[in-house]
């Protein structure tokens, strides 16, 4: 058994709870700001569809070996955004739920020596393909919290909180460090980190203050000071040096 079918369920209850949200939101909450700067709550359900198909392409990389690219381009990937955020509520919400169904569809057609198969996004590094349920996971969870319509990174679940620090600690910026050491709520401290102050928080806060999702809510400095901005947060596409064959668990 490999981690697989756990990272699978994560993702459906993800975007089950995904689409819970955007059934209820209405025209106007849809052209209203989302969290993210320049962008609605439209740009981010569009944005979130659009990577659904993204990840069905290197998924068919991965089980036919023709390379085929995640995006066009930086600029396609934008105008395509654009062009999408002004759908209706009723087109959002079939656009997220179609691309979910599909993605589910192609993880079952994937033929096992296919998840060893590397691919890579708009950014290095390349990667093995059973890697893009873990981008995807990340891409439901954090822009569900940029949705800005009631889900925080209080409601991520433990497994992708754990996952998502490890990803952050494999993929630390040591040449822009802001901190010289964490102190996570559960016991882990992460140390020699570079310059900088020793900050301590909950799991989740510290999560969210790393992807830029919160201004550091429940991060401190220890024994006080001011906390500084967060270190450039580095984990995506993918860390480098992951396993080629589904480990058991990940992290």
């Amino acid at each position: 058994m490999t981690v697989l079918p756990a990272i699978q369920a994560e993702l459906a209850e993800a975007t089950d709870r995904l689409l819970t949200t955007a059934a209820a939101l209405t025209p106007a909450d849809l052209a209203a700001p989302s969290r993210l700067p320049g962008w609605t709550r439209g740009h981010v359900l569009a944005h979130l569809a659009g990577n659904a198909d993204s990840h069905l392409r290197l998924l068919a990389w991965a089980r036919t070996g023709v390379e085929t690219p995640q995006y066009a381009g930086p600029d396609a990937r934008v105008a395509e955004i654009e062009r999408n955020a002004t759908r209706s509520p009723a087109e959002h919400l079939a656009a997220v739920e179609d691309g979910a169904a599909r993605l589910v569809e192609a993880v079952a057609d994937m033929p096992e020596q296919g998840w060893r198969t590397m691919v890579t996004g708009l950014r290095p590094p390349y990667h093995p393909a059973w890697y893009c349920l873990v981008r995807r996971l990340r891409e439901v969870h954090i822009h569900h919290v940029d949705l800005g319509a009631g889900f925080t990174p209080a409601d991520w679940p433990a497994a992708f909180v754990r996952r998502e620090l490890h990803d952050c600690r494999v993929c630390w910026p040591y040449g822009e460090s802001t901190v010289s050491e964490i102190r996570i709520d559960d016991g882990e401290t992460w140390t020699d980190l570079g310059e900088g102050p020793v900050v301590a928080g909950g799991s989740a806060d510290v999560l969210a203050w790393l992807t830029g999702r919160s201004g550091g809510d429940g991060v401190t400095v220890v024994p006080e000071g001011r906390l500084p901005s967060a270190p450039p947060w580095l984990t995506m596409p993918a860390p480098a040096a992951l396993p080629a064959t589904p480990p058991k668990d990940y992290p």
